[in-house]
């Protein structure tokens, strides 16, 4: 990318407020003029870029300069549910796999339109929307700004792990510097300096986050997390629930039922497992259900899950900590199903697994 020098010059018309404020302040004019040099000296081989800085240092003005056909404020979304707001020429597995790959997985949301999605949500949904363009290159402004600063951060990481499974590039615009550990740029332009440092070929590690797991004998907290589960708002109370912290924050939910089975008498069987959706697409899950796997074995247990989500059952299917004990569809897919069939296991590709 060469050098850029952008002049941005403002002129209001002359009016009577005008005149008072120049002569009130003793300005020598009424036109403003702002200047930003700098050079972003990127190479072709990146996929994520980082423009950061305070705001009025030009962020917006040198990201619509250099990037004006990818540059992006915000979607159209009228649709009675998001899923409908996603490019025409998509299929329901192209969209969902976009919608797994960036955190945004439950379900029930997909159904609700985008107005009613809390802020990360509409982060994650737009990222979605913008893998599933045709466009290569895509610039968002403002990254962020609207979350919760730790929300941001599981955000930024979920959304890197998702570009990089592509072959585009995406470029944050924001003032907040707490995203760049978490965003893992391969480059970033720092605005308050005008300087620009290369990350490229570096090795990117995660910060470090505070998981803690814990037994919970209050089985209403399963209310915190009902609305998530992707089929059912049930929860059977002779469950043991456990309870996932990041960052001392409530994060995870998983319970674990004795299963009858006509042989084996010492199975236990996942009953529910909810990530919160704040907290998913960095692999909560995973850690949790492989815990709480551990700690039953080490009992002399069995442990198995059930599943129909798809990136659960992808993420098993390539583990090697886990055996595939059953795949299978129990009906032939409609292509009308709703949301009565959706509660059952009929019409849907459902997946056991059971731990090493």
């Amino acid at each position: 990318m060469p050098s850029f020098d952008i002049v941005k010059r403002s002129q209001p018309k002359k009016s009577f407020r005008v005149a008072a404020i120049v002569g009130k302040f003793d300005l020598q004019s009424d036109a403003i003029e702002e200047r930003f040099v700098g050079n972003i000296d990127i190479n072709e081989n990146w996929q994520i870029g980082l423009i950061v800085g305070k705001s009025g240092t030009g962020k917006t003005t040198i990201a619509k300069q250099l990037f004006e056909n990818a540059y992006i404020t915000s979607f159209e979304y009228d649709g009675e549910c998001v899923l409908d707001d996603m490019p025409k020429d998509k299929s329901v597995d192209d969209i969902t796999k976009a919608f797994n790959s960036v955190g945004f997985s439950s379900p029930p949301s997909w159904l609700k339109p985008y107005s009613v999605l809390s802020n990360g949500e509409k982060m994650r949904c737009d990222l979605a929307r913008a893998i599933l363009s045709d466009t290569d290159l895509f610039v968002f402004d403002e990254f962020t700004s609207v979350v919760d600063r730790q929300v941001a951060q599981i955000g930024s990481f979920a959304m890197q792990k998702a570009i990089r499974k592509t072959q585009k590039k995406f470029i944050a615009v924001t003032c907040h510097f707490d995203v760049e550990d978490w965003l893992l740029p391969d480059w970033v332009f720092n605005t308050d300096t005008m300087t620009f440092q290369s990350f490229e070929g570096q090795k990117k590690n995660r910060p470090e986050i505070k998981f803690e797991i814990y037994q919970s004998a209050d089985k209403g907290i399963w209310k915190m997390f009902a609305k998530y589960h992707y089929l059912s708002h049930s929860h059977n109370n002779a469950a043991n629930v456990y309870v996932a912290l990041v960052n001392d924050q409530i994060a995870g939910f998983i319970s674990v039922l004795h299963f009858p089975h006509p042989k084996v008498k010492n199975m236990k069987k996942v009953h529910r497992l909810v990530i919160l959706p704040d907290y998913q697409g960095i692999g909560i899950g995973g850690v949790l259900l492989n815990h709480i796997g551990d700690v039953y074995m080490k009992t002399k247990q069995r442990f198995n899950i059930t599943t129909s989500a798809p990136s659960l059952i992808y993420s098993l299917k390539k583990s090697n900590k886990w055996i595939t004990t059953r795949l299978s569809r129990t009906k032939s897919q409609s292509t009308s199903s709703t949301l009565g069939n959706m509660r059952t296991s009929e019409n849907r590709i459902t997946a056991s697994f059971e731990k090493r």
